[in-house]
């Protein structure tokens, strides 16, 4: 059996990589993953601790919010990026200073 600090970890790593890509990343798309890796790495958390607790179903529950939050999440801003690209033609975050047009 798998136990808590096996999840921890990869919870933990999940959380670090999302920050570093939302840290590093220029691409717009790409910090949008950073982002979903984030919100994975709660996800996890959660459904961890639901487990752990005999009894607690809250975790799960949380974790179908935050999978249907992250579902709404790409989609707005995945439309947001595309019309963005139409207006400027690059979705580098870094280069994206004026956005009256």
């Amino acid at each position: 059996m798998i136990g808590v600090k096996a999840f921890l970890l990869v919870s933990t790593l999940l959380l670090t990589a999302g920050l570093i890509t939302v840290m590093t990343r220029k691409n717009a798309i790409g910090i949008l993953m950073g982002v979903e890796l984030i919100l994975n790495s709660a996800g996890l958390n959660f459904i961890m601790f639901s487990r752990y607790v005999h009894g607690n179903v809250s975790g799960m529950i949380f974790t179908i919010f935050i999978i249907a939050l992250a579902a709404a999440e790409v989609a707005i801003a995945l439309a947001i990026v595309l019309a963005i690209y139409n207006m400027v033609g690059h979705i580098q975050a870094d280069k994206l200073t004026n956005l009256k047009e």
